[in-house]
């Protein structure tokens, strides 16, 4: 994975992202998009992460805030270490 220096922040970040937007599903406009549940997207995070992309868009708008509670549990175990 290239990672670029963001601004003048310190922080380097992967080149690309990983976006959110299917996960949840929890009306008919967002079941459109998708509707990846928690395990469903633990598996998308490992792939990311295996591929060394470690940072993923979401927002609350997302599935009605469904879209981050789903990659909180794809998450949860896993936070610190990377």
């Amino acid at each position: 994975m290239e990672y670029r220096l963001l601004g003048g922040s310190g922080f380097n970040v992967p080149v690309l992202t990983f976006g959110t937007g299917t996960f949840g599903g929890s009306n008919e406009f967002f079941k459109a998009w998708g509707s990846t549940d928690v395990k469903g997207a633990t598996h998308l995070v490992d792939v990311c992460l295996e591929a060394g992309l470690t940072m993923f868009d979401s927002a609350d708008v997302y599935s009605d805030g469904a879209s981050e509670e789903v990659l909180g549990g794809a998450i949860r175990d896993r936070r610190i270490r990377y």
